[in-house]
């Protein structure tokens, strides 16, 4: 029984880093903010995406995580919520190419897209956390991965303190991987490789968001 502690804090690291480098919602918020808005935005957005896991600790340290997750209703509107915010963060990516489809003005996409980032404001930086935190606030994944963490995983047992820790642990992960996502995104040997193509890979992000979006309401 004395290796009990031990073997918990070590599956609760390993799944932990496993399940928040897996891609999802999360990564493609943070290659978007890189790429369109630069290093600041995607960094301040991997700290709301950590924040918002936060949401979801509050509620399970307190004994409700269960009986949320065993709600179908409350599944439902976090579904809901987070489905179309996914889908308004993908069509809002879009919007440029949509607007000059609209307005009839495709030809000039070659000439006028690659501007499009650096016309951004830098004071909107502060929305960049804004959006990481409601990705992650609005993920009914991330709620039932809080959840089956510390109801399976995590010994009943467990402190308080030790539950804060793990909660602290668990927002540190998403954190650190995504900041670091942001600066391998923004290294001045990336942004060369990918200049030509980082459009693309902005639409390509938009596609995946609405994608995932859409793929949430249906599931």
């Amino acid at each position: 029984m004395a290796g009990l502690p031990d073997m918990e804090i070590l599956a609760v690291a390993i799944v932990t880093v496993l399940a928040v480098i897996s891609p999802g919602p999360d990564f493609a918020m943070v290659t978007r903010m890189a790429l369109a808005r630069g290093r600041r935005a995607g960094i301040l957005c991997a700290i709301g995406i950590g924040s918002g896991v936060s949401v979801h600790l509050a509620y399970t340290l307190i004994g409700l995580g269960v009986v949320f997750a065993s709600n179908v209703w409350i599944l439902n509107s976090l579904r809901y919520f987070g489905a179309a915010y996914l889908i308004w963060l993908g069509f809002s990516a879009l919007w440029p190419d949509l607007r000059r489809l609209i307005l009839g003005k495709a030809q000039n996409t070659t000439s006028t897209m690659p501007a499009a980032p650096s016309q951004k404001p830098q004071t909107r930086n502060g929305s960049a956390f804004w959006s990481g935190f409601a990705c992650n606030a609005l993920n009914p994944k991330t709620m039932l991965f809080i959840v089956s963490l510390f109801s399976q995983m995590i010994s009943p047992d467990t402190s308080l303190s030790v539950g804060l820790a793990y909660g602290i642990y668990i927002a540190a992960c998403h954190m650190v991987w995504f900041a670091l996502v942001a600066v391998a995104l923004t290294l001045p040997s990336v942004q060369t490789r990918i200049q030509s193509v980082k459009i693309w890979i902005e639409r390509a992000v938009g596609i995946c968001l609405a994608g995932l979006g859409i793929r949430l309401l249906a599931s």
